[in-house]
């Protein structure tokens, strides 16, 4: 067994976290001694349950060097034997000394490199992001590609299709187009609203309505510009959700709208729900998806492509069954837990032998 900590140090919860949490879980569940770090009064913590050893560091930021010692105290007491840091301030806050456990820094982004040399090394969870690393000087000997994963979701039953109905206002005929995300600009909500506005307003007889799950800064302009484009009646603002399966259920299409996106959680969730899926061609989405296979892809910012991309879509409903199915089977393939976890486990062993 190999004995691991993992620490992060965010207080909201998205894609990151939500990953932190699955894999905190999965090495525990497969027998794995495992201890979770992260910001009381954070996020993460809540998600974390008594059968998981959790300790409150605060984390506040980058220069908190109280923090660093005490995530020092923590290393020395529980000896683990590998150590790794999610993000910036976590990594940038671990600073490990002599031949104690091995530092691996995770990264899920396109991130400024200089907070992260000093680990031993390093995870991307795109190709991209490891060719990121290399190019700026990083060993390539010491980078590995680890995706993400996700555990396939059960079907829902008509009575959880109905209840999410209630939930969100959305009448019972309705079909629904879904989207999850933060509502910043790099998310682009903006292009899927105006994509939205260039569809009829009922498609084979039946209205068609847009649900929407998160928050962020962008959420007062979303809701003018929904407002602004006379959809109010048809686009519901669901707002940050623990558990967002709902939003993934109720969709006929789901479409991660993404200027700019790493990865693509949200790709890999639509799968695990047996969702078609529509994505514009972000980094992440390009290596996730194959076109036309697992997905459809159209350009970023380009809303009327988008559009015309739905229409088709929603009118082809073996198009749809087709896309379900095939990124069912990548989310539970090379995307799956089974699959993810032994690639970890792999690691932690091979940087073992090699730098210990």
């Amino acid at each position: 067994m190999t004995s691991s900590m993992h620490i992060i140090g965010s207080g909201g919860f998205g894609g990151a976290e939500r990953f932190f949490v699955r894999l905190v879980y999965a090495l525990h569940e497969a027998g794995q001694p495992v201890a979770a770090v992260s910001r009381p009064g954070g996020m993460v913590a809540p998600e974390l349950g008594a059968e998981i050893e959790h300790h409150g560091v605060p984390l506040r930021n980058v220069l908190d060097l109280p923090s660093r010692w005490v995530i020092r105290r923590l290393v020395r007491e529980l000896r683990p034997d590998i150590v790794q840091t999610y993000m910036g301030r976590a990594t940038r806050l671990t600073r490990l000394k002599g031949r104690g456990p091995v530092h691996i820094a995770r990264l899920g982004g396109f991130y400024k490199l200089g907070g992260y040399r000093h680990a031993e090394a390093w995870v991307g969870n795109t190709t991209a992001i490891c060719d990121y690393l290399r190019e700026g000087g990083f060993p390539a000997e010491r980078v590995f590609h680890i995706h993400n994963f996700v555990d396939l979701a059960p079907p829902p039953t008509e009575a959880d299709l109905a209840a999410a109905r209630t939930c969100f206002g959305i009448p019972a005929d309705a079909r629904v187009i879904s989207g999850v995300g933060r509502l910043v600009e790099k998310k682009g909500f903006q292009d899927l609203l105006d994509a939205f506005a260039r569809l009829p307003a009922g498609q084979e007889g039946r209205p068609l309505h847009l649900l929407i799950a998160g928050d962020g800064p962008l959420a007062e302009a979303l809701r003018e510009q929904t407002r602004a484009l006379g959809l109010e009646s048809r686009v519901h603002w669901a707002g940050w959700q623990r558990d967002p399966a709902p939003v993934y259920q109720l969709a006929e299409v789901f479409v991660c709208p993404s200027r700019h996106e790493p990865l693509g959680n949200v790709i890999l969730e639509a799968w695990s729900h047996g969702r078609p899926v529509l994505s514009t061609a972000s980094h992440g989405a390009l290596e996730l998806i194959t076109p036309d296979e697992s997905g459809v892809l159209v350009p970023c910012k380009e809303p009327p492509c988008m559009a015309e991309a739905l229409r088709t879509l929603l009118l082809d409903a073996s198009a749809r069954r087709q896309l379900a199915a095939a990124g069912r089977a990548v989310a539970g393939g090379q995307y799956g837990r089974a699959a993810v976890l032994e690639s970890y486990l792999s690691l932690y062993d091979e940087l073992l032998r090699r730098l210990r």
